[in-house]
């Protein structure tokens, strides 16, 4: 953790925080904190400042922070990316929230099984600590916001055209397209596909709504390396 974050749970007042969980063990055991030393924190969806440790024992850390930092700027990216197998999930919603993604959009495709859509890593509490141990890492308080679109037509059709209003469409695959572009200013829309790609049908959905074709050259990565080299070359 490069940051904790705290809740407004942790608030016992406007400036006094207990933290007695794995933000707390991380701070004894790792940061070898104690009393009189400081450490970064910032509130979830709020300020970042510091954080003076008061005391410190075997159950609990008590601080005392100081909000009055602004976290770094979002980047202006929505990602539409069909739903990754279980267990990639928490490594794609951490990068997400590391990267700074502004907006992150959930779908289904053809090659999506059905049951990952029941898979426990969507429950909301876990999807939320997925996003909250990639804020920490990245020292950043603002959640991206997710949702999660489980019928691929009526997507595409009704809501992806508004959602690219104004914005540049992009979708990421193998053989289609020019080069992923690098260092635009524009705001931008960038779909990615599940292991194996988006159909035929699928991608050509998404150039019939304005989305232009991108690719990284001959080589094909996995969708937690597409990610990560797309959204840097795009925003370095």
């Amino acid at each position: 953790m490069n940051l904790i974050l705290l809740y407004d749970t942790d608030f016992i007042t406007a400036t006094s925080v207990t933290l007695s969980d794995d933000r707390y063990q991380h701070i004894r055991n790792i940061h070898q904190s104690k009393a009189g030393d400081s450490v970064r924190v910032g509130k979830l969806n709020g300020l970042m400042g510091t954080g003076i440790i008061q005391s410190i024992d075997q159950h609990a850390v008590k601080l005392t922070v100081e909000l009055d930092q602004q976290p770094p700027a979002k980047l202006p990216l929505t990602i539409i990316l069909a739903l990754p197998r279980p267990k990639m999930i928490r490594r794609l919603f951490r990068s997400v929230a590391e990267l700074g993604v502004e907006e992150l959009i959930v779908i289904n495709s053809y090659k999506v099984e059905k049951s990952f859509w029941l898979s426990p890593a969507l429950d909301e509490q876990k999807v939320q600590f997925y996003l909250a141990s990639g804020l920490q890492q990245a020292k950043d308080t603002q959640l991206p916001k997710v949702t999660f679109k489980r019928l691929f037509k009526p997507f595409v059709e009704d809501e992806l055209p508004r959602l690219i209003k104004d914005c540049r469409g992009l979708i990421a695959h193998p053989g289609i397209g020019q080069p992923c572009p690098h260092t635009i200013e524009s705001r931008s829309v960038l779909a990615i596909g599940p292991e194996g790609g988006f159909t035929d049908y699928e991608v050509g959905k998404f150039i019939d709504v304005g989305f232009e074709g991108i690719h990284l050259g001959e080589r094909i990565l996995r969708v937690e390396n597409a990610l990560t080299a797309i959204t840097s070359k795009l925003y370095q």
